[in-house]
């Protein structure tokens, strides 16, 4: 009887979810991708699965603010194994943020999982925190005095980053990134013909679905609630998941039914389709430098129905030239490699793994794709660069360094009638920069470009 409780213990969603945690912390693994292996191997029915990526994402979200709420608690928190921290912070967010699972269940599986993965004597020490917390709640947060330090701490968030957006965007614009990280990501849709926009809603709403149009994108879809994955519209690719700020990429590309484009840096293949659905006769050379990551594009365009317009290619976007002659392309994408930090809210782990050095180290990077792909534009060709950064080295940095190489590169204006985006939406100088905080999307940087004629 007690063994099969222990064995039971270990398949429980807060002991798996104290494995996630642990090895995302430990051994740097993505929370997304760990998740739904888990959850698979598991084989979790829908309301375990909910609660598990409830627990993961929440403790990661919010792991400064718990660790400053137990802090009172602990005697001495480094001495404590890396799993049993993860536990009492997966315990303690349960006990403060959901309200449906109640104190002593939590108490009870923190209890069982620290005799199972320790001994009698941590599995005390956690019991003993744990009712400690319930009874005087976690360390307030909101008295914290320095406003900097108030934000890392209730947002979450390094007290670096938090020192550096609030000198680039000043301290109330910082405070509202950083604290809108903690809202929900959406799931939104792209709709492949968007005559079809507002027919493809209802009919997600006639399967149930709760949905709305993206207040961003013009050829965006924001899912409230409801699987979109099981949709008949999914599975024939009339709509593909994607996120409504990246879903202005393919549109500021101005592309034209005959045009020869390039996508150098394309997985998984979002933007790849979306390029795909605006060409007739022309075609997207879709590269990178993963074998699986190359699966997948064409994964999408099989579902999408454009891989006859989608040329895949295993090759370093740095070494095009090797392949394709000078002057090939009409229109050139780079969706640059980068820090991510426009991902926060959906991928939490990156505010904690982000540090200056990777960030200048990205700038060179961007700078050497940029270079090397320069040469195969044709003469009035359209250069679009694009992250999924908030940081100024990687974006309007790495922008303003490539034009001083490169005087023939002229950045456009962009049509707001022709593109039909918000007029809100944060322009200077014809680069675009959406914050998560803006639209509730993730946080976007393009900017647009034309090779003038010698």
């Amino acid at each position: 009887m007690v063994k099969g409780k222990t064995n039971k213990i270990v398949h429980s969603v807060r002991y798996l979810a104290m494995e996630i945690l642990t090895a995302i912390e430990t051994e740097g693994a993505y929370s997304n991708i760990l998740l739904n292996a888990t959850i698979e191997k598991e084989g979790l029915d829908a309301k375990d699965a909910g609660l598990l990526t409830t627990i993961v994402y929440g403790v990661t979200q919010r792991k400064l603010t718990l660790d400053y709420g137990l802090s009172p608690f602990i005697r001495a928190p480094k001495k404590l194994e890396n799993w049993v921290l993860n536990l009492l912070r997966l315990s303690v967010y349960q006990m403060q943020y959901l309200d449906k699972v109640p104190d002593h269940a939590v108490l009870y599986d923190a209890v069982e999982i620290a005799k199972k993965k320790g001994h009698v004597g941590i599995a005390k020490l956690v019991n003993g925190i744990l009712r400690n917390v319930q009874r005087k709640g976690l360390q307030d947060w909101n008295e914290i005095t320095d406003p900097k330090k108030r934000i890392s701490i209730g947002a979450s968030v390094p007290e670096w980053l938090v020192k550096k957006f609030s000198k680039e965007l000043g301290v109330e614009k910082a405070e509202r990134l950083f604290f809108s990280l903690l809202e929900a990501p959406y799931v939104s849709v792209r709709v492949q013909n968007t005559e079809k926009l507002t027919s493809i809603m209802e009919e997600l709403r006639d399967e149930g679905k709760n949905v709305v149009p993206s207040p961003l994108s013009p050829v965006g879809l924001r899912i409230l609630s409801g699987k979109v994955t099981d949709s008949p519209l999914f599975i024939n690719g009339e709509i593909t998941i994607q996120d409504e700020s990246s879903q202005l990429v393919a549109l500021l590309g101005h592309l034209k039914a005959t045009n020869t484009v390039l996508d150098a840096c394309a997985a998984p293949g979002g933007k790849t389709v979306h390029m795909a659905s605006f060409l007739d006769e022309g075609v997207v050379h879709a590269l990178d430098i993963h074998d699986h990551k190359i699966h997948l594009i064409a994964q999408n365009a099989d579902r999408m129905k454009v891989s006859n317009r989608v040329k895949t290619h295993l090759l370093d976007a740095k070494d095009v030239q090797t392949v394709f002659p000078e002057k090939s392309f009409d229109t050139i994408f780079v969706d640059a490699p980068c820090s991510g930090l426009g991902l926060m809210r959906r991928k939490p782990e990156i505010k904690y793994g982000v540090t200056n050095a990777a960030i200048k180290a990205l700038h060179s990077e961007q700078m050497a794709i940029l270079n090397a792909v320069t040469p195969l534009l044709k003469d009035n060709g359209r250069l679009v660069y694009s992250t999924c950064t908030l940081a100024p080295e990687e974006n309007q940095g790495t922008i303003a360094a490539y034009l001083e190489e490169h005087p023939e590169m002229l950045k456009q204006t962009i049509d707001f009638n022709q593109v039909k985006i918000p007029e809100t939406i944060g322009i200077e100088e014809g680069m675009l920069q959406i914050f998560p905080d803006d639209f509730g999307t993730d946080g976007f940087f393009i900017c647009t470009m034309e090779k003038k004629t010698k």
